[in-house]
């Protein structure tokens, strides 16, 4: 399990002490990305800005923008302007608890970096965090929301913290069953899951492809499956690396909620299409949640 006790930490909102600039590649489209995160107001909240885009460029990182969830989420703005894989820079904030944020980003793809949401935790920590004087607005699940489809499905229950189970089945035998269960306490989001990488299985690379899709991906980029080895030189960050990165996915996935949710989330063989549905059930009836601070 992965628990954060927002309730125990210091509740004030957050945003960067100075502009981080990042270059990189799109994992999907396989072009070449300049973004640059700048400190935010009290109450921004997360938003993409497309700059190579003058009209409505704005989009906010919120779970009613989400428009595609293939392999990644994505949100979009009511004139259809996009930016998809936004799940790992998501994660990343909500680990380190940035709450305003704005993004300025040259293209429709968040850069990959190197699959996990590590390096965007290190250029933050690097800057450094600065506290705003106004209580974070908490998101407290009241009631059990479920999701299902087929064999998969997702969770929320009450709880007085925010909690992670996870758990994947892949017919790999370096993959297999998995579960995660840890406690996420005095900031080791980045020690025990931030590093975890995005992966895939060699047998599927060609049809990706020939779809538009993992054009920029890369053992420098993602961890690939073979039929008889991990294809990654140094192998595996964690020996659950796996689930792992799906809980990374999940945790930049609910924070598209506009808040830090406090609840348990259980997700078996899940992705970000059940993710966000679950933010759509909770969010279409109020008596489900209240905020406090």
């Amino acid at each position: 399990m992965i628990a954060i006790n927002y309730k125990n930490n210091n509740n004030n909102q957050q945003t960067i002490q100075e502009t981080i600039c990042i270059k990189g590649i799109g994992l999907h489209s396989g072009k070449d990305v300049d973004m640059r995160l700048e400190p935010a107001k009290i109450g921004n909240g997360i938003k993409f800005i497309r700059k190579d885009s003058k009209k409505n460029h704005v989009i906010k990182a919120i779970w009613s923008n989400v428009s595609e969830t293939l392999l990644s989420t994505t949100i979009s703005n009511d004139d259809g302007l996009k930016v998809s894989t936004i799940e790992h820079l998501m994660s990343a904030l909500s680990g380190l608890h940035i709450d305003n944020l704005n993004i300025y980003i040259n293209g429709a793809e968040v850069p990959i970096m190197d699959g996990s949401s590590k390096p965007f935790v290190e250029m933050i920590e690097k800057v450094g965090i600065k506290q705003q004087n106004k209580k974070r607005k908490l998101l407290n699940v009241k009631k059990i929301i479920e999701v299902s489809s087929k064999n998969s499905s997702v969770k929320l229950i009450p709880n007085n913290q925010f909690s992670i189970d996870f758990e994947i089945d892949f017919p790999s035998q370096f993959v297999s069953k998995q579960s995660c269960q840890l406690q996420l306490i005095n900031g080791n989001y980045k020690s025990d899951i931030a590093a975890a990488r995005t992966f895939g299985f060699e047998k599927d690379v060609k049809y990706l492809r020939s779809n538009g899709l993992a054009l920029g991906g890369s053992l420098e980029n993602a961890v690939v499956v073979g039929e008889n080895k991990i294809l990654n030189k140094d192998g595996l960050r964690y020996s659950d690396e796996f689930v792992r990165h799906k809980i990374l996915d999940s945790i930049g996935d609910l924070y598209l909620a506009g808040s830090p949710i406090i609840g348990y989330f259980y997700g078996k063989k899940s992705g970000h299409f059940l993710n966000n549905q679950l933010l759509r059930k909770l969010f279409s009836d109020k008596s489900n949640y209240e905020y406090i601070d």
